[in-house]
């Protein structure tokens, strides 16, 4: 969800991760031969709510001429869970994968890939798109620390309205961030151009935040690791779903 501006790598393990697995589910679409189709691929969920739960349903047949055994299914990104599907598929007979698909966390376009398994490590595949969307925005969602240590104080100031541009919203540090960074928020209106541009002075109600902390925690990171990233969770009671999320970046003097 964000882009870097730092001259050094924010999530070196999770991007050996994510490098492992897209490689994995590169060579899952790659190698995947056909044999399964599926109807409406990719299938299309439209736009949904950040933080619903939206239940999915594939379906599609075996096309060939001989029985497929599958073992597993699995998403290529997060948000897949329950996956039920048709173990043992005859030949032209009809298949079926249902899966609950979360959006916590999540904003904007979504385009994902499953990957059926079969008993003998045959990769079949099918996909599905959507776009989420987000009822809390911030004008500014990725912080820079600097060159910092332990105990130092950095303070950040941005702003945060709803997408009911006519609706106030009420906003608060997550209690899971509350050990490293404390928030305080101010009423105010604002003015929000179609470029992306926010001043105060308007009548779209919105919020100043001011994002503080006095003590990153050394601890949490990797003791060879450099780099600082911490992802600090916000929540609203305007909009218990929404997961609205800042990232403070930096690095270990």
């Amino acid at each position: 969800m964000f882009v870097s501006r730092a001259p050094f790598c924010i999530f070196p393990c999770m991007q050996m991760k994510l490098a492992i697995s897209l490689i994995a589910f590169g060579a899952a679409a790659l190698f995947a031969d056909g044999s399964l189709q599926f109807a409406n691929d990719p299938y299309k969920l439209g736009t949904i709510p950040q933080g619903e739960v939206r239940h999915v349903t594939l379906k599609g047949a075996n096309v060939t001429s001989k029985t497929i055994e599958l073992e597993s299914a699995m998403c290529q990104g997060t948000g897949c869970s329950n996956f039920k599907f048709t173990q043992s598929v005859a030949a032209r007979a009809p298949i079926t994968v249902d899966f609950d698909f979360s959006t916590a966390s999540m904003d904007g376009p979504v385009s994902n890939l499953v990957v059926l398994v079969g008993k003998d490590g045959k990769p079949y595949t099918a996909s599905f798109e959507g776009t989420v969307e987000a009822p809390v925005f911030f004008n500014e969602k990725m912080f820079d620390a600097g060159y910092y240590s332990a105990g130092e104080s950095r303070e950040w100031t941005f702003y945060a309205w709803s997408a009911d541009k006519k609706k106030q919203i009420a906003l608060a540090l997550d209690s899971s961030a509350g050990k490293e960074f404390s928030a305080a928020f101010k009423p105010v209106k604002l003015t929000v151009g179609k470029d992306g541009s926010v001043k105060e002075g308007g009548k779209v109600p919105g919020l100043k935040v001011t994002l503080r902390t006095a003590g990153i925690d050394r601890s949490k990171t990797p003791k060879n690791q450099k780099s600082i990233s911490r992802v600090v969770p916000f929540r609203s009671s305007t909009y218990p779903n929404a997961t609205p999320e800042a990232l403070v970046i930096g690095y270990w003097k």
